[in-house]
């Protein structure tokens, strides 16, 4: 995060959309590691769990990027409010936030057994 400003500079894009460019990686990032998490403690202890959750996680992964790149492509090509993508990744923020901790604590108790 701390670098994007560089390389939005790099790409010639302008102070707005580096501003978006940031707000969506501020947002989106803690999502990104909360689905993480819970792809760890479901596959904690079985061999070969990189491919398993590769395989589990990505389809989770792809809805955050989408809407993060549509943020920065709406505010880059001028066509109109990012703001409906920053607040659906902040829902997705809020929904990883309450239900991440449910989710590991049920995978981990699963893992145990």
């Amino acid at each position: 995060m701390i670098l994007s400003p560089l390389v939005g500079l790099q790409y010639q894009l302008s102070g707005d959309t580096i501003l978006i460019m940031l707000l969506a990686l501020l947002i989106g990032t803690p999502v990104l590691s909360q689905l993480g998490a819970i792809g760890a403690a479901l596959t904690l202890g079985l061999r070969g769990g990189g491919m398993l959750l590769s395989l589990l996680l990505l389809p989770l992964y792809v809805p955050v990027l989408i809407f993060g790149a549509g943020a920065i492509n709406a505010s880059a090509a001028s066509m109109g409010s990012s703001q409906p993508f920053l607040l659906l990744i902040a829902a997705f923020l809020i929904l990883a936030l309450a239900f991440t901790p449910l989710a590991i604590a049920a995978a981990l108790r699963i893992s145990t057994e």
